[in-house]
């Protein structure tokens, strides 16, 4: 299981890596642009990355390469909300000039049933320089982020507390 805590420390199998989180911290009750980190015990879903900018990818997760028509839906009054989807220009889009959506880790938040406006897009990302804060995600360094998806099970679970 991965552990997240308030001190925003990611721990994995005895392994410590620095993360951020979202600009307004760890929060219980989550809202769509509210720049906080959702609480909660989570799976993983699939991992997406740039192949042109990633070699292969040791993992026992689902991967699969993004493409230049990949987003995920944001707006909560689109049907396809929390969800990825092709062609449909969200704000949330995957094929980045920058380098956080190098490689994702999909958190299964908000998910089974989706609740509009409860937030979207919660990922394990490439963090900005520095450890700047994100919009909810959890970012870590490429390479611990590589590292770290090379050991993670099928079954892996997320636990976020303060």
């Amino acid at each position: 299981m991965l552990i997240l805590k308030r001190n925003y420390f990611l721990i994995h199998n005895n392994y410590k890596y620095r993360c951020s989180v979202g600009k307004n911290g760890i929060k219980r009750f989550k809202k769509e642009g509210d720049f906080c980190t959702p609480v909660g015990k989570f799976g993983l879903g699939p991992i997406y990355y740039r192949k042109d900018r990633i070699n292969k990818l040791n993992t026992k997760l689902n991967i699969f390469p993004i493409t230049e028509n990949m987003y995920w839906e944001d707006n909560p009054y689109n049907t396809n909300y929390n969800m990825l989807t092709l062609n449909n220009k969200s704000n949330e889009h995957l094929y980045r000039k920058d380098n956080i959506y190098d490689i994702l880790v999909v958190i299964k938040y908000n998910v089974k049933p989706v609740t509009p406006g409860k937030g979207s897009a919660i990922f394990i990302h490439i963090a900005k320089k520095h450890y700047f804060p994100t919009k909810g995600c959890i970012a870590l360094d490429k390479k611990d982020l590589i590292f770290l998806i090379s050991n993670l099970s099928i079954n892996e679970k997320i636990l976020i507390s303060f």
